[in-house]
């Protein structure tokens, strides 16, 4: 049985099942970056998906979020159509943004899903925004901002903190602390805690293990209860890592230098949060191989039929961005 801080069994194969998708479209994307099909840079997912999958198994359809420039977790952790979203990355008309947005602007209001953004913090006060119109409607709706360690260090998360407080809206920001700034170590630029910096503003905060996803789905559930019930603002950090670089392509960026080490990599790697999911499943007696792998046999037709749907689809209209930039009147 499943209870505030426990999910079931069948819960945690829900979870399973979100997390490896995730990873499979990621690895997909990293496949074609590396082959030189994709129009544009990707900024992957690996190593993060229990947060994704975590928060929103707590979300309604309904609920908002707002993501980051690393943002395909997000939406297909929200229920984002996978083959949109892989046409948007791709640049073609049938993607969720008819191709105008790419991998960094993914995003579907009929999901909730106010969109990725590539400014660092952007999403921060879109999603205090959307709490805040929630609360004036009084629907029980909840916002959730993704985001990250390096955001946190923009002055717009310190003024949503302090709005969210004083008028106790409905929203639970989510610091995914993946231990970088693009380049740079987070604890070179990045003073202190900055799960304090919420704790100033009397904000409760949860710092978990971002690579437990029952441990991620209990405090979302905590942060979710307290938002609908009225209680205001929560903070939940998610410590995690980003197996990948900065972005497929940053070997370009860095010309030969480096700013960590395999050794580190490796590390964090024996704490996958997908295969310390699948041992739990495993030891637990919640799943056998056999029904793990039927996962896999599940998720991998999605995933290729995406790569399908984005390959063979039109290229977006360039037209378009004219309609979309000066609302249908030509400069």
């Amino acid at each position: 049985m499943a209870n505030q801080h426990n999910p079931s069994n069948e819960q945690l194969l829900a979870l399973y099942e979100r997390m490896l998708l995730i990873r499979r479209m990621e690895e997909r994307l990293r496949a074609d970056a590396a082959a030189g099909k994709l129009p544009g840079a990707v900024h992957l997912y690996i190593g993060q998906e229990a947060i994704a999958a975590g928060v929103c198994a707590q979300l309604r359809g309904s609920d908002w979020i707002t993501s980051t420039h690393r943002g395909h977790g997000h939406f297909l952790g929200k229920g984002g159509d996978p083959k949109a979203m892989m046409a948007e990355i791709w640049g073609k008309r049938t993607g969720i943004c008819k191709g105008m947005g790419g991998s960094m602007h993914v995003a579907d209001l009929s999901k909730g899903i106010l969109g990725a953004n590539g400014i660092v913090g952007g999403g921060l006060a879109i999603a205090v925004g959307a709490a805040f119109g929630a609360m004036l409607a009084g629907d029980g709706k909840v916002a959730v901002a993704f985001f990250g360690d390096g955001a946190a260090n923009q002055g717009v998360f310190m003024e949503c903190l302090n709005v969210s407080t004083l008028w106790k809206l409905p929203i639970i920001f989510v610091c995914e602390h993946n231990q970088f700034c693009e380049f740079t170590p987070s604890a070179t630029v990045t003073a202190g805690q900055i799960a304090d910096r919420a704790r100033a503003f009397k904000i409760p905060c949860a710092v978990v293990d971002g690579n437990d996803v029952a441990e991620v789905w209990a405090a979302a559930g905590d942060a979710v209860e307290r938002a609908r019930a009225g209680g205001g603002a929560s903070y939940i950090e998610a410590q995690t890592y980003r197996i990948q670089g900065h972005l497929e392509a940053e070997a370009l960026f860095l010309a030969g230098g480096k700013y960590r080490e395999e050794r580190e990599i490796d590390e964090w790697r024996k704490r996958d949060p997908l295969e310390r999911l699948r041992e739990r499943l495993l030891s637990s007696g919640a799943a056998s191989e056999e029904a793990l792998n039927a996962v896999d046999l599940r998720v991998a037709p999605i995933v290729e039929g995406s790569a399908r749907f984005a390959e063979e689809s039109e290229p977006a209209d360039p037209e378009l961005a004219l309609q979309v930039m000066f609302s249908g009147q030509r400069p």
